[in-house]
């Protein structure tokens, strides 16, 4: 059965806010909770406070009294939203397991997302963007296993492969470089418009997450791993945030923002194994219907527009969480060596297609020139365990001295890279069974 959010029946806004100790909820349990349960947790939170940011944002951009007075009153309930979802998390989950299911979160999301995008161009821009985030983990999963003693797969359940794919040092560029061509609002699929939005929330957060918390660990290596992937995860606001046309209204956006939220909340309430939880996902979407058929009628008063033109019929799924491996292994094998190409035309070529003066050289020179500290948490593994932290499918893993030699530039490496004869001296034992 379809379900179409502009016809649903949401909670009305007046009884939607609650009293404190559910607004506090109750965090799930870090031994037992489904590591997908704990996936969508970090989404939605991601979810919430990038619509709470676009709002602010909003209101300080209109003079219009009925819009600013509904905007403010959904985004004060937002805001208690992200409260309850973001204290999900439990006090004795650390700010490394959290990091690691950030990372789980990317990879996983991703990879659905770019195998249900309609748009060849955005795809690309996912898959791109997806063995970075995939490296990220591997890199993150080092420090979890030196600092905390915890196998990743604590974390990740054997549902995400840990494993090298293009190395971090690689994913620092000029950031204009990272630029994308943006979808024509009036042509792209409503489906590309919810799935963007999606990922971008995420990945603002994620950023968000590690500019916040990078600094709680007394370990200076750990402290420069957090400002490098930091970093790219700026890069990634920006490829993402560029693919969205800066045409749309102001009350477009809304609308579709709105839109995504339902989308999510949707799919949260489908997928949630937890009880408990699955009821907040039920509570806050029904909440959220109320909040798109508000938007709905702004665009409609005040720009004359009927909300099926800008954001259809029906919800999809944005943020379906279940493995993902085989299609991230094909990815890996297909494009280790696969660079943004630095061109008008925003594209994509392989390493040895890029420009002599590629603008991102400089930039790779200028942030790793004392060692890039993506490599210094594998060179620490190797010192404590003699080998590094991974746990991957045989297809990915029996040739990775092969795949860090396709992944790696003749014209920069950081002075501290682990090179494929290293790679193939770590102990093969295998430290997680």
């Amino acid at each position: 059965m379809t379900f179409n959010p502009l016809k649903e029946k949401g909670i009305s806004l007046d009884k939607q806010l609650r009293s404190w100790d559910k607004v506090s909820g109750c965090p799930f349990k870090r031994e037992l909770v489904d590591c997908y349960t704990r996936t969508r947790q970090i989404l939605m939170n991601g979810i919430e406070i990038e619509g709470w940011n676009f709002k602010h944002n909003f209101l300080r951009m209109t003079d219009e009294p009925e819009i600013k007075k509904l905007v403010a009153q959904t985004r004060h309930i937002e805001t208690t939203q992200q409260i309850t979802v973001n204290w999900m998390s439990p006090p004795n989950q650390s700010v490394l397991d959290t990091t690691l299911g950030y990372e789980q979160v990317a990879v996983d999301l991703t990879a659905w997302l770019s195998q249900n995008e309609p748009d060849d161009y955005v795809k690309e821009t996912y898959d791109f963007g997806l063995l970075e985030d995939f490296d990220h983990l591997y890199r993150y999963s080092q420090f979890a296993y030196l600092i905390e003693g915890t196998d990743p797969n604590e974390i990740v359940q054997y549902k995400t492969n840990v494993m090298f794919a293009r190395p971090t040092q690689y994913h620092h560029n000029e950031n204009f470089v990272r630029m994308r061509k943006a979808y024509d609002k009036d042509k792209a699929s409503f489906q590309t418009k919810a799935n963007i939005l999606t990922l971008l929330a995420g990945e603002q957060q994620t950023h968000n997450f590690y500019a916040e918390h990078g600094f709680m660990y007394g370990s200076p290596d750990l402290k420069k791993l957090y400002a490098e992937i930091c970093d790219v995860e700026e890069e990634h606001v920006t490829m993402y945030e560029t693919l969205i046309d800066p045409n749309e209204t102001p009350l477009e956006k809304l609308l579709l923002r709105e839109f995504m939220e339902v989308c999510c909340y949707h799919n949260c309430y489908k997928d949630e194994v937890d009880p408990k939880i699955k009821l907040v996902w039920e509570e806050f979407l029904a909440m959220e219907i109320e909040h798109l058929q508000i938007a709905a009628k702004l665009l409609e008063k005040y720009e004359k527009k009927d909300a099926e033109e800008v954001i259809g019929t029906e919800v999809y799924d944005t943020c379906h969480f279940e493995s993902q491996k085989e299609y991230v292994n094909k990815v890996i094998l297909d494009e280790v060596d696969k660079r943004l190409d630095g061109k008008p035309e925003m594209g994509y070529c392989k390493i040895d297609e890029l420009d002599e003066n590629w603008p991102s050289y400089k930039a790779q020179k200028d942030t790793c020139k004392t060692g890039a500290p993506s490599e210094g948490s594998i060179r620490m593994s190797v010192v404590s365990i003699n080998s590094d932290v991974m746990s991957a499918d045989n297809v990915i893993l029996k040739d990775r001295e092969k795949l860090l030699e396709r992944s790696l530039e003749d014209k920069y490496k950081a002075p501290n890279t682990v090179m494929p004869d290293e790679y193939a001296s770590f102990s093969k034992e295998e430290l997680f069974k």
